[in-house]
């Protein structure tokens, strides 16, 4: 079952009211829970697919057993896109409709991984902050990307890390999931360590370079973008 996707009558409307917004909820990121110890419970991968020329997203949110990594429920939500493309304010073009879907499911999510930032952000406060502030669930950023950070290489094993830097501070790390193979990105996002963070990626990458939660939300949302367009039987 799809859910639509309301936008909340106060949805912020321009970049300087999104960034407010931003500023007024970063403060709220607790740092300082590790989190749940990865293997255990339930993990939890939303993603989102657009279809720009008809105005619309859907989103997915699968929930994996962290401990054999297969689907135990999954859920997705289709409406219109609630903000417009701007670089470090991607959140709120995605956030109803991942909430949407989030709030569909059968069973809590636990861990959520967000395909995207948290901390290693312009602004400190990327998709995975932002949605563990809203929900208070435990978030993480696994992003295809480095953004505007930099980094060394780190050495070939999977398991190897470098810091993600702003500069002097560390916002993330870029971790290698697969043997000689680019790294992914990860960030903190909401009561989740940077360790942890990494630990529970390389628990969610025994294949892939991508975490399997990210795979299988991709998955879904492109196939729940397809059925509302394809049918043509969104409407709004």
């Amino acid at each position: 079952m799809t859910t639509t996707v309301r936008i909340p009558d106060d949805w912020p409307a321009t970049e300087d009211q999104a960034r407010a917004v931003q500023d007024e909820l970063r403060g709220r990121v607790v740092l300082g829970e590790p989190g749940p110890p990865p293997g255990t419970g339930h993990v939890t991968g939303v993603d989102v697919a657009y279809d720009d020329d008809r105005d619309l997203v859907a989103a997915a949110a699968v929930v994996l057993d962290a401990g054999t990594l297969e689907v135990v429920a999954e859920a997705t939500a289709v409406g219109r896109i609630s903000f417009p493309y701007v670089p470090g304010l991607l959140a709120f073009r995605e956030i109803p409709a991942v909430l949407a879907a989030l709030g569909a499911l059968p069973r809590p999510p636990g861990l959520v991984v967000c395909d995207g930032y948290g901390l290693a952000h312009p602004r400190r406060f990327g998709l995975a902050s932002h949605l563990g502030v809203l929900t208070g669930l435990p978030t993480i950023g696994v992003a295809k990307n480095p953004f505007t950070f930099t980094h060394e290489p780190p050495a070939a094993p999977r398991g190897s890390s470098a810091p993600l830097l702003a500069g002097a501070e560390e916002v993330g790390r870029a971790l290698r999931t697969r043997d000689g193979v680019k790294p992914v990105y990860v960030s903190v996002g909401h009561r989740v360590s940077l360790d942890n963070a990494c630990a529970h990626t390389l628990a969610l990458t025994p294949a892939h370079r991508q975490p399997e939660t990210t795979r299988r939300a991709d998955a879904l949302c492109r196939r729940a973008l397809a059925e509302a367009t394809g049918a043509g039987e969104y409407v709004a």
